[in-house]
Protein backbone atom coordinates (compact mmCIF):
# COMPACT_ATOMS: atom_id res chain seq x y z
CA UNK A 1 0.00 0.00 0.00
CA UNK A 2 1.25 3.44 -0.91
CA UNK A 3 0.04 6.71 0.55
CA UNK A 4 0.36 9.83 -1.59
CA UNK A 5 1.25 13.17 -0.08
CA UNK A 6 1.79 16.41 -1.93
CA UNK A 7 5.56 16.24 -2.44
CA UNK A 8 6.61 12.77 -1.45
CA UNK A 9 5.61 9.15 -1.71
CA UNK A 10 5.49 7.45 1.66
CA UNK A 11 5.46 3.72 2.28
CA UNK A 12 2.72 2.48 4.56
CA UNK A 13 5.22 1.46 7.23
CA UNK A 14 6.09 5.10 7.71
CA UNK A 15 5.74 5.95 11.42
CA UNK A 16 4.06 9.35 11.04
CA UNK A 17 0.65 10.00 12.62
CA UNK A 18 -1.76 12.86 12.08
CA UNK A 19 -3.61 14.52 15.00
CA UNK A 20 -5.91 16.49 12.71
CA UNK A 21 -8.69 13.88 12.72
CA UNK A 22 -10.38 11.94 15.50
CA UNK A 23 -11.59 12.60 19.03
CA UNK A 24 -9.29 14.92 21.04
CA UNK A 25 -9.35 12.78 24.20
CA UNK A 26 -8.11 9.60 22.53
CA UNK A 27 -5.53 11.49 20.49
CA UNK A 28 -4.23 13.47 23.46
CA UNK A 29 -4.06 10.47 25.80
CA UNK A 30 -2.56 8.26 23.11
CA UNK A 31 0.14 10.82 22.42
CA UNK A 32 0.68 12.02 26.00
CA UNK A 33 1.16 8.64 27.66
CA UNK A 34 4.31 7.74 25.70
CA UNK A 35 5.62 11.27 26.19
CA UNK A 36 4.95 10.90 29.91
CA UNK A 37 6.96 7.70 30.12
CA UNK A 38 9.73 9.36 28.13
CA UNK A 39 9.85 12.29 30.52
CA UNK A 40 9.69 9.84 33.41
CA UNK A 41 12.78 8.11 32.11
CA UNK A 42 14.50 11.47 31.71
CA UNK A 43 13.72 12.32 35.30
CA UNK A 44 14.83 8.83 36.20
CA UNK A 45 18.31 9.83 35.12
CA UNK A 46 18.31 12.66 37.57
CA UNK A 47 16.55 10.70 40.30
CA UNK A 48 18.99 7.82 40.14
CA UNK A 49 21.89 10.26 40.33
CA UNK A 50 20.33 11.87 43.37
CA UNK A 51 19.50 8.56 45.06
CA UNK A 52 22.96 7.10 44.62
CA UNK A 53 24.70 10.36 45.50
CA UNK A 54 22.56 10.81 48.63
CA UNK A 55 22.82 7.18 49.76
CA UNK A 56 26.50 6.47 48.96
CA UNK A 57 28.18 9.89 49.09
CA UNK A 58 26.12 11.53 51.87
CA UNK A 59 24.14 14.72 52.48
CA UNK A 60 26.99 17.05 51.57
CA UNK A 61 27.30 15.53 48.11
CA UNK A 62 23.52 15.63 47.71
CA UNK A 63 23.51 19.29 48.65
CA UNK A 64 26.34 19.96 46.18
CA UNK A 65 24.37 18.43 43.32
CA UNK A 66 21.23 20.23 44.49
CA UNK A 67 22.98 23.59 44.59
CA UNK A 68 23.43 23.29 40.81
CA UNK A 69 19.76 22.51 40.13
CA UNK A 70 18.59 25.95 39.09
CA UNK A 71 21.75 26.60 37.06
CA UNK A 72 21.26 23.25 35.36
CA UNK A 73 17.68 24.23 34.55
CA UNK A 74 18.85 27.60 33.22
CA UNK A 75 21.25 26.15 30.66
CA UNK A 76 19.81 22.74 29.84
CA UNK A 77 16.31 24.22 29.88
CA UNK A 78 17.36 26.66 27.14
CA UNK A 79 18.65 23.75 25.04
CA UNK A 80 15.41 21.83 25.53
CA UNK A 81 13.28 24.87 24.79
CA UNK A 82 15.14 25.63 21.57
CA UNK A 83 14.66 22.06 20.34
CA UNK A 84 10.97 22.10 21.28
CA UNK A 85 10.61 25.35 19.35
CA UNK A 86 12.35 23.92 16.30
CA UNK A 87 9.82 21.06 16.33
CA UNK A 88 6.84 23.39 15.89
CA UNK A 89 7.56 24.38 12.24
CA UNK A 90 8.01 20.65 11.60
CA UNK A 91 4.47 20.04 12.90
CA UNK A 92 3.15 22.97 10.84
CA UNK A 93 4.65 21.67 7.59
CA UNK A 94 3.57 18.11 8.31
CA UNK A 95 0.01 19.24 9.05
CA UNK A 96 0.01 21.28 5.83
CA UNK A 97 1.38 18.24 3.90
CA UNK A 98 4.28 20.26 2.46
CA UNK A 99 6.93 17.55 2.55
CA UNK A 100 9.79 19.35 0.81
CA UNK A 101 9.46 22.27 3.20
CA UNK A 102 9.31 19.76 6.04
CA UNK A 103 12.68 18.30 5.06
CA UNK A 104 14.23 21.76 4.67
CA UNK A 105 13.04 22.66 8.18
CA UNK A 106 14.60 19.50 9.58
CA UNK A 107 17.89 20.09 7.76
CA UNK A 108 18.17 23.65 9.04
CA UNK A 109 17.30 22.45 12.54
CA UNK A 110 20.40 20.26 12.39
CA UNK A 111 22.63 23.14 11.30
CA UNK A 112 21.31 25.47 13.97
CA UNK A 113 21.61 22.87 16.74
CA UNK A 114 25.26 22.28 15.80
CA UNK A 115 25.96 26.01 16.12
CA UNK A 116 24.01 26.45 19.36
CA UNK A 117 25.59 23.39 20.97
CA UNK A 118 29.16 24.45 20.14
CA UNK A 119 28.76 28.01 21.41
CA UNK A 120 26.92 27.09 24.60
CA UNK A 121 29.32 24.30 25.54
CA UNK A 122 32.37 26.56 25.31
CA UNK A 123 30.81 29.46 27.22
CA UNK A 124 29.28 27.44 30.07
CA UNK A 125 32.37 25.32 30.68
CA UNK A 126 34.62 28.40 30.82
CA UNK A 127 32.43 30.43 33.20
CA UNK A 128 30.92 27.61 35.26
CA UNK A 129 32.81 28.21 38.53
CA UNK A 130 32.32 31.97 38.35
CA UNK A 131 28.56 31.48 38.11
CA UNK A 132 28.51 29.13 41.11
CA UNK A 133 30.43 31.71 43.13
CA UNK A 134 28.02 34.45 42.08
CA UNK A 135 25.12 32.26 43.27
CA UNK A 136 26.51 32.15 46.82
CA UNK A 137 27.02 28.40 46.64
CA UNK A 138 28.11 27.35 50.18
CA UNK A 139 31.89 27.12 50.50
CA UNK A 140 31.71 23.53 51.74
CA UNK A 141 29.70 22.51 48.65
CA UNK A 142 31.12 24.55 45.77
CA UNK A 143 33.99 22.20 44.80
CA UNK A 144 31.71 19.20 44.36
CA UNK A 145 29.07 21.39 42.70
CA UNK A 146 31.62 22.49 40.12
CA UNK A 147 32.87 18.95 39.48
CA UNK A 148 29.30 17.84 38.77
CA UNK A 149 27.87 20.67 36.70
CA UNK A 150 30.92 21.32 34.48
CA UNK A 151 30.64 17.75 33.16
CA UNK A 152 26.91 18.22 32.55
CA UNK A 153 27.68 21.37 30.57
CA UNK A 154 30.38 19.59 28.56
CA UNK A 155 27.62 17.17 27.54
CA UNK A 156 25.37 19.89 26.04
CA UNK A 157 25.80 18.46 22.49
CA UNK A 158 24.19 15.22 23.73
CA UNK A 159 21.26 17.23 25.10
CA UNK A 160 20.75 18.93 21.74
CA UNK A 161 21.08 15.66 19.86
CA UNK A 162 18.37 13.81 21.74
CA UNK A 163 15.92 16.68 22.14
CA UNK A 164 16.19 17.80 18.51
CA UNK A 165 15.62 14.34 17.04
CA UNK A 166 12.96 13.35 19.58
CA UNK A 167 11.14 16.63 18.92
CA UNK A 168 11.10 15.95 15.16
CA UNK A 169 9.81 12.41 15.68
CA UNK A 170 7.04 13.63 18.00
CA UNK A 171 6.03 16.38 15.57
CA UNK A 172 5.42 13.67 12.97
CA UNK A 173 3.01 11.98 15.38
CA UNK A 174 5.25 9.28 16.88
CA UNK A 175 5.51 9.85 20.61
CA UNK A 176 6.26 6.24 21.50
CA UNK A 177 9.63 5.50 19.99
CA UNK A 178 11.78 8.01 21.91
CA UNK A 179 10.51 6.35 25.09
CA UNK A 180 12.02 3.01 24.17
CA UNK A 181 15.46 4.51 23.72
CA UNK A 182 15.18 6.48 26.93
CA UNK A 183 14.32 3.25 28.73
CA UNK A 184 17.51 1.71 27.40
CA UNK A 185 19.46 4.83 28.32
CA UNK A 186 18.04 4.81 31.85
CA UNK A 187 19.34 1.30 32.38
CA UNK A 188 22.75 2.38 31.11
CA UNK A 189 22.59 5.37 33.46
CA UNK A 190 21.91 3.18 36.49
CA UNK A 191 24.69 0.76 35.62
CA UNK A 192 27.19 3.56 35.05
CA UNK A 193 26.16 5.31 38.29
CA UNK A 194 26.92 2.14 40.22
CA UNK A 195 30.17 1.55 38.35
CA UNK A 196 31.48 5.12 38.65
CA UNK A 197 30.33 5.95 42.19
CA UNK A 198 30.27 2.61 44.00
CA UNK A 199 33.07 0.71 42.27
CA UNK A 200 35.44 3.30 40.78
CA UNK A 201 34.75 5.85 43.56
CA UNK A 202 34.74 8.87 41.27
CA UNK A 203 32.49 10.97 43.56
CA UNK A 204 29.83 13.30 42.12
CA UNK A 205 31.67 13.40 38.79
CA UNK A 206 30.58 9.82 38.19
CA UNK A 207 26.91 10.75 38.36
CA UNK A 208 27.47 13.49 35.79
CA UNK A 209 29.39 11.20 33.42
CA UNK A 210 26.63 8.60 33.67
CA UNK A 211 23.98 11.16 32.75
CA UNK A 212 25.87 12.56 29.76
CA UNK A 213 26.75 9.15 28.33
CA UNK A 214 23.16 7.95 28.72
CA UNK A 215 21.78 11.02 26.95
CA UNK A 216 24.21 10.50 24.08
CA UNK A 217 23.11 6.88 23.70
CA UNK A 218 19.42 7.82 23.53
CA UNK A 219 20.16 10.56 20.99
CA UNK A 220 22.14 8.31 18.66
CA UNK A 221 19.46 5.62 18.90
CA UNK A 222 16.78 8.14 17.89
CA UNK A 223 18.84 9.22 14.87
CA UNK A 224 19.26 5.65 13.64
CA UNK A 225 15.54 4.96 14.09
CA UNK A 226 14.52 8.16 12.31
CA UNK A 227 16.68 7.35 9.29
CA UNK A 228 15.11 3.90 9.03
CA UNK A 229 11.44 4.56 9.79
CA UNK A 230 10.73 8.00 8.32
CA UNK A 231 11.23 7.93 4.55
CA UNK A 232 9.50 11.30 4.47
CA UNK A 233 12.75 12.67 5.96
CA UNK A 234 15.03 11.40 3.20
CA UNK A 235 16.70 14.75 2.62
CA UNK A 236 18.25 15.57 -0.75
CA UNK A 237 21.54 17.41 -1.22
CA UNK A 238 19.65 20.53 -2.25
CA UNK A 239 17.39 20.37 0.83
CA UNK A 240 20.43 20.03 3.12
CA UNK A 241 21.63 23.53 2.15
CA UNK A 242 21.48 26.17 4.87
CA UNK A 243 18.45 28.36 4.15
CA UNK A 244 18.22 31.77 5.80
CA UNK A 245 14.42 31.83 5.48
CA UNK A 246 13.92 28.59 7.34
CA UNK A 247 16.70 29.43 9.79
CA UNK A 248 14.88 32.65 10.69
CA UNK A 249 11.58 30.77 11.01
CA UNK A 250 13.17 28.20 13.30
CA UNK A 251 14.92 30.82 15.42
CA UNK A 252 11.68 32.79 15.74
CA UNK A 253 10.18 29.69 17.37
CA UNK A 254 13.17 28.13 19.10
CA UNK A 255 14.90 31.10 20.68
CA UNK A 256 11.75 32.46 22.40
CA UNK A 257 10.99 29.00 23.79
CA UNK A 258 14.57 28.61 24.95
CA UNK A 259 14.52 32.05 26.53
CA UNK A 260 11.22 31.20 28.20
CA UNK A 261 12.91 28.27 29.94
CA UNK A 262 15.94 30.38 30.78
CA UNK A 263 13.99 33.38 32.05
CA UNK A 264 11.96 31.06 34.24
CA UNK A 265 15.21 29.52 35.40
CA UNK A 266 16.70 32.94 36.20
CA UNK A 267 13.94 33.32 38.74
CA UNK A 268 14.87 29.86 40.06
CA UNK A 269 18.54 30.88 40.21
CA UNK A 270 17.62 34.01 42.19
CA UNK A 271 15.50 31.89 44.51
CA UNK A 272 18.28 29.29 44.78
CA UNK A 273 20.62 32.05 45.87
CA UNK A 274 18.20 32.85 48.71
CA UNK A 275 17.98 29.16 49.62
CA UNK A 276 21.78 28.92 49.64
CA UNK A 277 21.92 31.81 52.10
CA UNK A 278 19.73 29.84 54.53
CA UNK A 279 22.42 27.16 54.84
CA UNK A 280 23.19 23.58 53.93
CA UNK A 281 20.16 22.06 55.72
CA UNK A 282 17.67 23.99 53.61
CA UNK A 283 19.65 23.48 50.40
CA UNK A 284 19.48 19.73 50.95
CA UNK A 285 15.79 19.87 51.95
CA UNK A 286 14.78 21.77 48.82
CA UNK A 287 16.92 19.45 46.67
CA UNK A 288 15.18 16.35 47.98
CA UNK A 289 11.70 17.92 47.71
CA UNK A 290 12.26 19.16 44.16
CA UNK A 291 13.60 15.83 42.99
CA UNK A 292 10.44 14.13 44.27
CA UNK A 293 8.09 16.83 42.97
CA UNK A 294 9.63 17.02 39.51
CA UNK A 295 9.18 13.28 39.15
CA UNK A 296 5.42 13.71 39.61
CA UNK A 297 5.33 16.75 37.32
CA UNK A 298 6.05 14.59 34.27
CA UNK A 299 2.33 14.25 33.30
CA UNK A 300 2.04 18.05 33.19
CA UNK A 301 5.05 18.29 30.89
CA UNK A 302 3.63 15.45 28.79
CA UNK A 303 0.33 17.29 28.38
CA UNK A 304 2.21 20.42 27.38
CA UNK A 305 4.35 18.64 24.78
CA UNK A 306 1.24 16.92 23.44
CA UNK A 307 -0.66 20.16 23.06
CA UNK A 308 2.23 21.79 21.18
CA UNK A 309 2.08 19.01 18.58
CA UNK A 310 -1.74 18.87 18.59
CA UNK A 311 -2.09 22.62 18.10
CA UNK A 312 0.80 22.74 15.62
CA UNK A 313 -0.57 20.06 13.32
CA UNK A 314 -4.13 21.43 13.44
CA UNK A 315 -3.15 25.03 12.77
CA UNK A 316 -1.00 23.79 9.87
CA UNK A 317 -4.05 21.94 8.53
CA UNK A 318 -6.27 24.99 9.06
CA UNK A 319 -8.49 23.16 11.58
CA UNK A 320 -8.68 25.76 14.34
CA UNK A 321 -12.06 24.46 15.48
CA UNK A 322 -10.30 21.39 16.91
CA UNK A 323 -7.89 23.31 19.13
CA UNK A 324 -10.38 24.63 21.71
CA UNK A 325 -11.91 21.20 22.47
CA UNK A 326 -8.40 19.76 22.67
CA UNK A 327 -7.34 22.33 25.26
CA UNK A 328 -10.51 21.76 27.33
CA UNK A 329 -9.84 18.02 27.30
CA UNK A 330 -6.24 18.51 28.45
CA UNK A 331 -7.36 20.86 31.26
CA UNK A 332 -9.82 18.26 32.57
CA UNK A 333 -7.09 15.61 32.55
CA UNK A 334 -4.78 17.99 34.41
CA UNK A 335 -7.41 18.73 37.06
CA UNK A 336 -8.08 15.07 37.83
CA UNK A 337 -4.39 14.28 38.09
CA UNK A 338 -3.72 17.32 40.31
CA UNK A 339 -6.33 16.23 42.85
CA UNK A 340 -4.93 12.71 42.87
CA UNK A 341 -1.37 13.98 43.28
CA UNK A 342 -2.24 16.29 46.17
CA UNK A 343 -3.69 13.38 48.12
CA UNK A 344 -0.85 10.95 47.38
CA UNK A 345 2.00 13.35 48.12
CA UNK A 346 0.59 14.61 51.39
CA UNK A 347 -0.09 11.08 52.61
CA UNK A 348 3.18 9.48 51.55
CA UNK A 349 5.76 12.24 50.99
CA UNK A 350 7.79 11.33 54.10
CA UNK A 351 8.16 7.76 52.86
CA UNK A 352 8.85 8.76 49.25
CA UNK A 353 11.59 11.16 50.38
CA UNK A 354 13.52 8.16 51.71
CA UNK A 355 14.41 7.50 48.08
CA UNK A 356 16.81 10.44 48.33
CA UNK A 357 17.84 10.73 51.98
CA UNK A 358 18.46 8.38 54.86
CA UNK A 359 15.80 7.81 57.53
CA UNK A 360 17.89 9.56 60.20
CA UNK A 361 17.80 12.84 58.22
CA UNK A 362 14.67 13.88 60.08
CA UNK A 363 15.09 17.64 59.69
CA UNK A 364 15.59 17.30 55.93
CA UNK A 365 12.47 15.11 55.60
CA UNK A 366 10.38 17.54 57.67
CA UNK A 367 11.44 20.61 55.70
CA UNK A 368 11.06 18.83 52.36
CA UNK A 369 7.56 17.70 53.35
CA UNK A 370 6.57 21.32 54.04
CA UNK A 371 7.83 22.34 50.60
CA UNK A 372 5.77 19.58 48.96
CA UNK A 373 2.63 20.51 50.92
CA UNK A 374 2.72 24.11 49.70
CA UNK A 375 3.49 23.13 46.11
CA UNK A 376 0.99 20.30 45.70
CA UNK A 377 -1.89 22.54 46.78
CA UNK A 378 -1.32 24.55 43.58
CA UNK A 379 -0.46 21.84 41.06
CA UNK A 380 -3.57 22.48 38.97
CA UNK A 381 -2.19 25.94 38.31
CA UNK A 382 0.99 24.27 37.05
CA UNK A 383 -1.05 22.07 34.71
CA UNK A 384 -2.67 25.18 33.22
CA UNK A 385 0.75 26.78 32.71
CA UNK A 386 1.97 23.83 30.67
CA UNK A 387 -1.21 23.19 28.68
CA UNK A 388 -1.89 26.80 27.73
CA UNK A 389 1.72 27.83 27.13
CA UNK A 390 2.50 24.92 24.83
CA UNK A 391 -0.79 25.33 22.98
CA UNK A 392 0.11 28.96 22.31
CA UNK A 393 3.51 27.86 21.07
CA UNK A 394 1.91 25.25 18.82
CA UNK A 395 -0.19 28.05 17.30
CA UNK A 396 3.06 29.77 16.38
CA UNK A 397 3.22 32.56 19.00
CA UNK A 398 6.47 31.62 20.73
CA UNK A 399 7.10 35.22 21.76
CA UNK A 400 4.40 34.83 24.39
CA UNK A 401 6.49 32.10 25.96
CA UNK A 402 9.10 34.69 26.87
CA UNK A 403 6.51 36.87 28.57
CA UNK A 404 5.11 33.90 30.50
CA UNK A 405 8.61 33.07 31.68
CA UNK A 406 9.11 36.70 32.63
CA UNK A 407 6.04 36.62 34.87
CA UNK A 408 7.35 33.47 36.57
CA UNK A 409 10.73 35.10 37.07
CA UNK A 410 9.13 38.19 38.62
CA UNK A 411 7.14 36.03 41.03
CA UNK A 412 10.17 34.03 42.18
CA UNK A 413 12.17 37.25 42.55
CA UNK A 414 9.41 38.64 44.77
CA UNK A 415 9.58 35.48 46.85
CA UNK A 416 13.39 35.65 47.10
CA UNK A 417 13.62 39.30 48.13
CA UNK A 418 10.17 40.03 49.52
CA UNK A 419 9.25 36.84 51.37
CA UNK A 420 12.39 34.89 52.33
CA UNK A 421 13.97 37.77 54.34
CA UNK A 422 10.79 38.04 56.45
CA UNK A 423 9.36 34.51 56.72
CA UNK A 424 12.45 32.48 55.86
CA UNK A 425 11.95 29.00 54.48
CA UNK A 426 8.17 29.48 54.10
CA UNK A 427 8.94 32.13 51.50
CA UNK A 428 10.82 29.51 49.50
CA UNK A 429 7.83 27.15 49.75
CA UNK A 430 5.48 29.85 48.42
CA UNK A 431 7.66 30.70 45.41
CA UNK A 432 6.37 28.07 42.97
CA UNK A 433 2.62 28.63 43.62
CA UNK A 434 3.16 32.37 43.26
CA UNK A 435 5.00 31.87 39.96
CA UNK A 436 2.22 29.70 38.54
CA UNK A 437 -0.44 32.25 39.51
CA UNK A 438 1.48 35.03 37.77
CA UNK A 439 2.00 32.94 34.62
CA UNK A 440 -1.65 31.83 34.38
CA UNK A 441 -2.90 35.39 34.74
CA UNK A 442 -0.99 36.18 31.57
CA UNK A 443 -1.34 32.96 29.58
CA UNK A 444 -5.10 32.41 29.72
CA UNK A 445 -6.11 35.73 28.10
CA UNK A 446 -3.09 35.42 25.75
CA UNK A 447 -4.42 32.09 24.44
CA UNK A 448 -7.78 33.57 23.46
CA UNK A 449 -6.05 36.48 21.75
CA UNK A 450 -3.81 34.10 19.76
CA UNK A 451 -6.85 32.11 18.64
CA UNK A 452 -8.56 35.29 17.45
CA UNK A 453 -5.46 36.28 15.47
CA UNK A 454 -5.23 32.83 13.86
CA UNK A 455 -8.90 32.91 12.87
CA UNK A 456 -8.46 36.36 11.36
CA UNK A 457 -5.41 35.23 9.37
CA UNK A 458 -7.30 32.24 8.01
CA UNK A 459 -10.46 34.21 7.30
CA UNK A 460 -12.51 32.18 9.76
CA UNK A 461 -15.33 33.51 11.91
CA UNK A 462 -14.17 35.08 15.14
Amino acid sequence: MIIKRKDFTIMAKDSTKSMTEGKPFSLIMGFALPVFFGLLFQQFYSMVDTMIVGKFLGEDALGAVGATGSLNFLIIGFCTGVCNGFAIPVAHQFGAKKDSNLRRVVANSVWLCLIFAAVMTVITVIFCRNILTFMNTPADLIDDSYKYIVIIFAGIPAVYLYNMVAGIIRSLGDSRTPVYFLALASIINIVLDIVFICLVHTGVEGAAFATVISQAVSGVACVLYMKKKFPILKISKEEWKFDSHWAKTLCSMGIPMGLQYSITAIGSVILQTSVNSLGKLYVTSVTAAQKLAILFWCPYDALGTTMATYAGQNVGAGKLDRIGPGVKTAVKIGLVYSIFLFVVLNLFSSKLLLLFVNADSTDVIKNAGTYILFGSSAYFLLSLVNIIRFSIQGLGFSQFAILAGLFEMIARTIAAFGLVPFIGYYGVCLADPLAWIFADCFLIPAFFRCMRVCRKRMGQNI
